[in-house]
């Protein structure tokens, strides 16, 4: 970035709009690249004394933040629908409970995963030998985290990275800065060292270079499959280790022998929530022929039930888009699809109010194919398409026939044959009768095949991820002068260590006979000066 783009930055405001409304809701200041050096500065001064507490010390300092959620989910919830466009009960279900949730889970359960692991010595020769590994803290973990879920996707990574001994410097997406500072208000409820979380307003554009010229000792980026790419190129001239979640164009396969009610009802939550500008969410249906008539007559209805509009009283069911942006990538892949042969087969009704902006329709369409923009890439919108297939095998391939692979799902009464099937699926998460709501689950791992990304968060792996594997090995023979195998060399010794390897892996008696011999011969030289 170059001196003058980083003094642009200085004296600015960001403002933050209702995407429903077009209400103003606060500024924010934007940060310079100084700010953000003297940020990362302090933060590596903190974590110094932050890292030697115990895991279960770090817990203590961040239980205030947990109950500081609770207290205040119906505030926070407003607070990112308003920010982000979505339903109150999309943000108190998949922002505000899943940041709960797992604040309790990792508070509970960290030490565990972090603890040092003795290893077990691979063969009787070392058995002098015992080692562990340690988890060590990278030092400061940039987030850059995005617009759709601004709450619980960075939550769960603040909480780990500080919980595995971690300083934090924290970026929420331009679009969300107010939700950006209900994260900061809640964080500081804690009793954490000054300059161990830091919030940082800086735009998205600018904002990767600068973490990653300046010092960040890993960075966790959930965006774009271009940014991300973009990120981890840049990262490679530091060698900066970088996880990153990608997004996705999920399938969902439908059996013959699934419940079409339960189906049809999942791949409307699924698909539709958040308005569908969900990185894990439904985009690509497949139905088996024998069960697809009676499916897609449910969704119908469904969809054409669905209420779409501004969440004044609870009685919506979809907000709205978050950025222009994306509508117009919305539309695109639709008139895309609708050219090359598609069908609208159900969509709802939308808002016709002149004061309210940014709504689009919950749409389904048919006769889809994977010529179509909506079927190949992520799409991140209200819309998913729904194929008819004449077998399992057939899904399965259509759902692997994408450059992505962050989640998937496969709907069927048998469980044993429903995984059968998802071991088959290219995708780093595959639920049986269900979709999305791993990322709610605080134990399980979060993160795809292929471009939708690299590394985990959430959950053991999580933690993994927030800290390096540090390998210490203790020599048990404290008193020996030397190994075996050190110098001076020999004839001799060369000859014993050969009788060392039949004792062990000789095949016939009579070779490991005369190796244990060379072997006895030879243990006094661990006493010689």
């Amino acid at each position: 970035m170059s001196q003058e783009s980083a003094q642009k930055l200085e004296s600015k405001l960001t403002e933050s709009i209702n995407p429903a409304t077009g209400e103003i809701l606060g500024e924010t200041p934007v940060h310079s690249v100084d700010e953000l050096k003297q940020m990362i500065r302090k933060a590596r001064e903190v974590q110094k004394e932050w890292r030697t507490y115990s895991v279960k010390q770090r817990a203590k300092f961040l239980w205030p933040t947990q109950k500081y959620l609770v207290g205040h989910a119906a505030e926070i919830a407003e607070i990112i629908s308003r920010d982000n466009g979505k339903v109150r009960m999309d943000a108190l279900v998949s922002d505000v409970i899943n940041a709960i949730i797992s604040t309790n889970y990792y508070c509970k359960h960290a030490h565990k995963f972090l603890k040092d692991k003795i290893l077990r010595p691979g063969n009787i020769s070392m058995v002098n030998k015992y080692s562990k590994i340690v988890r060590v803290p990278f030092g400061v973990v940039g987030i850059i985290s995005p617009w759709n879920y601004p709450f619980a996707i960075p939550f769960h990574e603040i909480v780990m990275g500080l919980l595995a001994g971690n300083a934090i410097i924290f970026k929420t997406a331009t679009e969300t800065q107010m939700v950006g500072k209900a994260i900061k208000e809640a964080i500081n409820r804690a009793y954490l060292p000054e300059g161990l979380f830091a919030y940082v307003n800086m735009p998205g554009r600018l904002a990767g270079d600068a973490f990653l010229e300046n010092g960040i000792d890993k960075l966790f980026f959930t965006g774009s499959v271009p940014v991300g790419k973009y990120l981890m190129r840049k990262a490679s001239e530091t060698l900066t280790p970088v996880s990153l979640e990608l997004g996705g164009n999920d399938p969902i396969i439908v059996c013959e022998d699934a419940d079409p009610y339960r189906a049809a009802s999942g791949t409307l939550w699924a698909g539709f929530t958040n308005a569908g500008q969900t990185c894990g969410g439904v985009e690509r249906v497949y139905v088996h022929r024998t069960i697809y008539d009676e499916y897609m007559a449910i969704l119908k209805e469904k969809i054409e039930n669905l209420r779409v509009g501004y969440d004044t009283d609870f009685s919506v069911d979809m907000g709205a888009m978050t950025t222009t942006y994306q509508i117009e990538v919305v539309k695109a892949h639709v008139e895309d699809a609708l050219k090359k042969g598609a069908k609208i087969f159900a969509q709802s009704h939308v808002p016709n109010d002149s004061n309210l902006h940014n709504f689009l329709p919950a749409m389904v369409l048919s006769d889809v194919n994977h010529d179509m923009l909506l079927m190949q890439e992520e799409t991140f919108g209200p819309v998913v398409g729904v194929m008819k297939i004449e077998n399992l095998d057939e899904g399965v391939r259509l759902a692997n026939d994408s450059v992505m692979g962050l989640t998937a799902s496969v709907w069927s009464r048998d469980s044993r044959k429903a995984e059968r099937i998802a071991r088959q699926i290219q995708t780093g998460t595959v639920m049986i009768n269900d979709h999305l709501v791993s990322h709610g689950m605080a134990e399980t791992p979060w993160g795809g095949f292929k471009q939708s990304g690299i590394g985990r968060t959430h959950g053991e792996l999580g933690l993994h991820e927030m800290t390096e594997p540090q390998v210490i090995v203790h020599d048990r023979l404290f008193f020996a002068k030397k190994d075996l195998w050190w110098h001076p060399y020999s004839r001799l010794l060369y000859d014993r260590l050969l009788g060392a390897l039949d004792l062990l892996y000789a095949t016939s008696f009579s070779r490991r006979l005369k190796g244990l011999w060379k072997v006895i011969r030879l243990l006094p030289r661990l006493l010689e000066k």
